[in-house]
């Protein structure tokens, strides 16, 4: 009785390492389109030829690993560039076409609330979009006829990955563009920086200069500075 419950359960766990192995696969495929959006999206360089893209994912993460890499490769159905671990017991592959797997990535959303999707343009920000990687792979059916693959000769299974990436983190590249970005967003700086010394004036006076006055409008109080004892002349 014991050996009915556990013979078709031990059959079924390289099945289950195989499947398991499919679905980490299609993980990582789904990580490489996502995080490639950040690099290839209508903000930078444009983005990537979907057929294009689907066939580096299928040949780098649905292929033989053994096969060598060619320029312009793409994966095909056929002994020499298919996995061979993704067997069914009766030597066939687990995905049965490896151009059936699909590819795609697409704008998932904004980010953020919506009060920062409204403040975002008076600082020359971008808005930040989510973009989605996905990767689904068809699973062949296994061998009709064994009672112990039922019901996996007939599910017809499928797994769906995806990945969702913040595309634009708001990031600046130097000191200049984070000025730019925060004098852009407040307009009333510029008016201060000018009116700022006059300002001052009054503290100057009855604090004896004793007191630092305030530097109303300036943002260099806020600019990162490497101190002087951490810095060392560059050699000749």
């Amino acid at each position: 009785m014991a050996a009915l419950a556990i013979v078709p359960l031990f059959l079924l766990i390289p099945l289950i390492a195989k499947y398991q192995d499919i679905s980490h696969a299609a993980q990582m495929a789904s990580r490489y389109a996502a995080f490639d959006a950040t690099i290839n999206n209508p903000s930078t360089n444009g983005t990537k030829d979907p057929a294009v893209l689907a066939q580096e994912v299928r040949r780098r993460f649905f292929s033989n690993i053994d096969a060598p890499i060619r320029s312009n490769d793409a994966a095909g159905s056929f002994l020499a560039h298919q996995n061979l671990f993704w067997r069914d017991p009766a030597g066939n592959s687990l995905i049965s076409d490896i151009n059936a797997v699909e590819v795609s990535v697409a704008p998932a959303g904004p980010s953020g609330s919506a009060i920062l999707s409204t403040l975002a343009p008076a600082f020359g920000l971008p808005d930040r979009p989510l973009f989605r990687g996905a990767v689904s792979v068809p699973l062949a059916n296994l061998p009709a006829g064994i009672r112990s693959y039922e019901p996996f000769d007939q599910l017809d299974l499928r797994v769906d990955r995806s990945t969702t990436v913040l595309v634009d983190g708001w990031n600046g590249r130097n000191l200049a563009v984070v000025r730019s970005r925060v004098s852009r967003g407040n307009p009333a700086g510029a008016v201060l920086s000018q009116v700022g010394p006059v300002l001052s004036l009054p503290v100057v006076v009855f604090e004896l200069d004793s007191v630092r006055p305030p530097r109303i409008g300036e943002l260099q109080r806020w600019d990162d500075v490497v101190p002087a004892d951490r810095l060392r002349a560059r050699g000749p």
